[in-house]
């Protein structure tokens, strides 16, 4: 019994020791890319110096989610995810790095960013549908708020440290040079990963059987997601919560400027102060979850959410709206920390990239459709303080709504950790 003990212990250890390897890479990865955030956008204005480039620019960004979001997470449960993380991550590396090598050549185009952006954001949901089947590889079910909670909190600071860090470097070197910042940040993050010991698909038996056409595996995941009752209404939920809060990050700059009367320096704190404010949430993520089911946590974080909208709408004075704005985009992370783990905790290992991409499918094709109404609607009212006021409401009503639902008990769904 000791010596069995003993090995659960040391191979406990193991696995969190990988995790910490895992978030290392990933922290610098973010950091790197927060780089190309801020530099790509300015890279196809000074190129072209049309606001409708930057348009394009972001649309050829979402686009593939669209595109291919349910195969991509299907693919990724049916190959060796560390191994594909890790060509994923090489791959990104180089496709990045021909926008500045384009740009030595003189050959840079706004067309080559836009086909890089389509490219890179399609290997995006293979490594993000990777990294969510990942992570309950890497850690206890009772850690796994914790472990979403860091990794969300270390992007989080990365977006805050990443301009800032362009900002400064950008003085000494050309701005497409940054670009080659996040390539190196990409071959660190496949190093980190190759150096992790723990395999990210679980058990592989379990995943053995009869070979099938990748789209009965997507819809044996879309059927899985809508005969789950919790996942269900956790998809329907935030697919409503996407559609009706789209417009209040759409719309944050014309608020600002209306109804703060703000500069740009400070619209730019008011995105700060969000940044700020996801990570102290998404750190105090695991210790709410050690005192609070998932559920709860999550229901009251987006009436909470809701409710600092609300007060938002109603202030004119700018530094109290940047706090407002913190808690608000806080407690709208520690929401999909929680509802994020609870997938994870519930969905078997072999299921999890796809489950994950069908959530990311739902959450991007409502939030243009919302965008669009909301901005309809300012466009209708030029009152986008009382548009900010109804989307309170409705993100308060919207948890108070799905208590009564199966997602108000999820913890009745989990499966039981084995005895040991």
């Amino acid at each position: 019994m000791s010596t069995q003990q003993d090995e659960l212990s040391a191979s406990q250890k193991q696995i969190n020791w990988d995790f910490w390897k895992y978030w290392i890479g990933q922290t610098i990865s973010n950091l790197g890319s927060s780089v190309t955030l801020f530099a790509l956008p300015l890279l196809v204005y000074t190129i072209s110096g049309s606001a409708l480039s930057l348009g394009i620019s972001s649309a050829a960004n979402m686009l593939p989610y669209l595109l291919f979001g349910l195969v991509l997470g299907a693919w990724m449960d049916r190959v060796d995810r560390k191994r594909m993380m890790i060509y994923v991550d090489i791959a990104r590396a180089l496709v990045i790095s021909t926008i500045p090598l384009m740009a030595a050549l003189g050959h840079l185009s706004v067309w080559w960013i836009y086909g890089v952006g389509f490219v890179q954001s399609t290997l995006n949901i293979c490594f993000d549908a990777g990294e969510f089947a990942a992570i309950p590889s890497l850690v206890d079910q009772d850690d796994l708020v914790s472990a979403n909670g860091r990794i969300q909190a270390s992007y989080s600071a990365a977006s805050i440290l990443g301009p800032v860090l362009a900002g400064v470097l950008v003085a000494f070197v050309p701005l497409v040079t940054l670009i080659f910042i996040d390539a190196s940040s990409f071959l660190l993050s496949a190093l980190s990963i190759a150096l992790v010991a723990t395999s990210f698909n679980g058990r592989r038996e379990e995943e053995q059987g009869e070979r099938r056409h990748i789209l009965r595996d997507v819809m044996e995941g879309l059927r899985y997601v809508w005969e789950h009752p919790v996942l269900r209404n956790i998809s329907i939920m935030m697919a409503l919560v996407n559609f009706v809060s789209a417009s209040h990050g759409a719309q944050l700059v014309l608020f600002a400027k209306q109804r703060l009367h703000a500069s740009d320096t400070q619209v730019g704190l008011l995105y700060t102060a969000g940044s700020i404010g996801v990570v102290v949430l998404a750190l105090l993520a695991g210790r709410l979850r050690k005192r609070w089911p998932f559920s709860r946590v999550a229901l009251i974080a987006l009436m909470c959410d809701g409710l600092f909208i609300l007060a938002l709408s109603l202030t004119s004075w700018f530094w109290l709206a940047l706090v407002f704005v913190g808690l608000a985009q806080g407690c709208g992370v520690l929401f999909n920390i929680n509802t994020g783990s609870l997938r994870q905790a519930i969905v078997p290992n072999h299921m999890l990239a796809r489950v994950m991409s069908i959530a990311g499918v739902l959450a991007w094709s409502a939030i243009p459709l919302g965008a669009l109404l909301g901005g309809a609607i300012i466009n209708q009212t030029h009152n986008v303080a009382l548009v900010y006021s109804v989307i309170g409401v409705l993100v308060i009503l919207i948890p108070i709504g799905f208590t009564f639902t199966p997602l108000g008990r999820a913890e009745r769904y989990l499966p039981q950790a084995p005895s040991k």
